[in-house]
């Protein structure tokens, strides 16, 4: 799918927004669009990324409190 990025967007936000979460996903998204990392930070408006199908994500391990 292709998406059109919005003023003051991130990759992680945009994922986190279309995919429920950034964990992992950031990656993949990144993996579709080499040239993404050239643009910074905050993806500059109206910038077209690739937003590959993603059909599940490794769950992220809970973490054990040393007081639990």
């Amino acid at each position: 799918m292709l998406y059109r990025t919005k003023q003051g967007e991130t990759v992680d936000l945009i994922c986190h927004r279309h995919y429920g979460t950034a964990h992992l996903t950031t990656e993949m998204v990144m993996e579709a669009n080499p040239s993404l990392a050239e643009s910074g930070l905050i993806i500059a408006e109206n910038t077209l990324i690739e937003l590959p199908e993603i059909t599940q994500v490794t769950p992220i391990k809970n973490t054990l409190q040393l007081w639990d």
